[in-house]
């Protein structure tokens, strides 16, 4: 059996590691070998900072998937659904209005209406 070895910690370090070690290991030796073993094998520090963490890149993605989703919904708004409209009545056949052919006044009939009429009094009175 191996022999053990006192380190003298703060408190509140120790009761940290404990509840850490209890979660994830099943000694607190296994936890502190891991802990050193994963600084070690990548070549990192403690003290080093990874940059964003998982949630503010989150964050970041679901502001910018909402833009991208109102820029489309303007671009339908303004062009597609527009020039769709446009592209069909392209397609759409209407009958064409029969217009009345336009006759050179020698040919056309000449309907010779009264303008002006007499009053035709039934009793002949003046």
């Amino acid at each position: 059996m191996d022999s053990f070895i006192t380190i003298r910690f703060k408190r509140k370090t120790a009761k940290r590691f404990q509840e850490f070690s209890k979660m994830h290991f099943k000694t607190h030796t296994e936890a502190m070998e891991n802990i050193l073993d994963f600084f070690l094998y990548n070549e990192i520090s403690p003290r080093e900072k990874f940059g964003p963490t998982g949630r503010t890149i989150e964050a970041k993605l679901l502001k910018r998937i909402n833009a991208v989703i109102a820029i489309m919904r303007d671009v339908e708004k303004t062009q597609t659904k527009p020039t769709v409209a446009m592209l069909q009545s392209l397609f759409v056949i209407d009958e064409p209005n029969k217009k009345p052919l336009i006759v050179e006044k020698k040919y056309a009939e000449e309907k010779k209406e009264v303008r002006f009429r007499e009053n035709r009094n039934l009793k002949n009175e003046l």
